[in-house]
């Protein structure tokens, strides 16, 4: 089996999974704004696609990941995953098949969604409760796809509660997955703070890249998540898209601490206002058939930067209510010209 250490030489950073978040757009518009900061991502991962009952044709794939158009990659170069979720291993095995020969240059599979509506068709975090069940699915995707393609899982600390952590860790690791990304939570515990970092340095001894995720919002968090999950790979969720600018500054602190603390500018890590109202507008400029909806998207992305960007929460309050596009856009411009 081919050995994926060599992608994690140096600490990874990642932009998160989100569902209804960080869609194909929403990607592009993150994957640039670091790229243009000089702190580009390692990889994204796409948001899951649902695998059933039948194996998913090319034209499911190229509508979630469109990226598989051009290589794979985001417009800016960063790679995206495949993220797949269900829990029959022929159909998932199948699956991840056709999105590599698509060209996917990674699969991912999702046990970690908290969703209801998931969880009840027995699909993502339920399926921690069955460490068997991983193994299998796991270890039938990874027969399935290339020996240079990587195949990773991405879990959370258990379903209820923690008690089957060692399970699942040897659940993975036996079925040869690439690496693994933890979510610090279990699904009860879903998004509510504080995420439990320090529980995911047990995952740390399997003897494959361990990735770390859930509740950092600075650089601080990050530096905290590192030291207490024992691992410095981060998958960067919430917080990246409430500040864009979250990976330079993390990426910015390691530095800083390596050349003790004051040789560097902190304006290099920082995304300025009038940069980010650009990325909204590029975000709004979108073609998409559904114009209605890329606005409800804008606001919801909005109303996440208020909790970053004082400028942002000044202006929610002028757009929250507003339906048409050319006055979000006048909106925008005018909260430019008066910083």
């Amino acid at each position: 089996m081919q050995d994926f250490h060599s992608l994690f030489a140096k600490p990874v950073r990642l932009l998160a999974p989100m569902e209804g978040l960080t869609d194909p757009l929403m990607r592009r518009i993150l994957t640039r704004l670091a790229q243009d900061l000089g702190a580009p991502y390692d990889w994204s991962v796409s948001e899951f696609i649902r695998v059933t009952h039948y194996p998913l044709p090319a034209h499911v794939f190229y509508k979630y990941v469109p990226e598989l158009r051009t290589a794979g990659k985001t417009a800016s170069g960063t790679p995206i995953h495949v993220q797949l979720l269900g829990n029959n291993p022929d159909t998932m095995a199948q699956s991840a098949v056709t999105a590599v020969s698509l060209g996917a240059p990674a699969i991912d599979l999702n046990f970690g969604c908290p969703a209801k509506t998931v969880n009840n068709h027995k699909g993502g975090s339920v399926l921690l409760e069955e460490p068997e069940t991983l193994y299998t699915i796991i270890s039938a995707v990874r027969a399935a796809v290339p020996a240079h393609i990587p195949v990773s899982a991405k879990i959370r600390l258990g379903y209820t509660d923690t008690s089957k952590m060692h399970d699942i860790g040897q659940a993975v690791q036996s079925a040869n997955a690439s690496w693994l990304t933890v979510h610090a939570r279990t699904k009860t515990q879903g998004y509510k703070p504080p995420a439990y970092w320090e529980l995911i340095r047990p995952f740390t001894e399997l003897g494959l890249p361990v990735i770390a995720n859930g509740e950092i919002w600075n650089a601080a968090h990050a530096q905290t998540c590192v030291a207490q999950s024992g691992t410095p790979h981060l998958m960067l969720g919430r917080g990246a898209v409430t500040r864009p600018d979250l990976i330079a500054a993390i990426n910015h602190a390691c530095v800083a601490d390596d050349l003790n603390g004051d040789t560097l500018n902190n304006a290099n890590a920082q995304l300025t206002w009038d940069k980010l109202v650009a990325a909204q507008k590029l975000f709004l400029a979108d073609n998409t058939d559904n114009q209605s909806g890329l606005i409800g998207r804008y606001k919801q992305w909005l109303g996440m930067l208020t909790k970053g960007y004082a400028e942002a929460d000044a202006l929610w309050h002028d757009i929250k209510k507003l339906k048409d596009k050319a006055e979000i856009v006048e909106k925008l411009e005018s909260s430019v010209r008066q910083a």
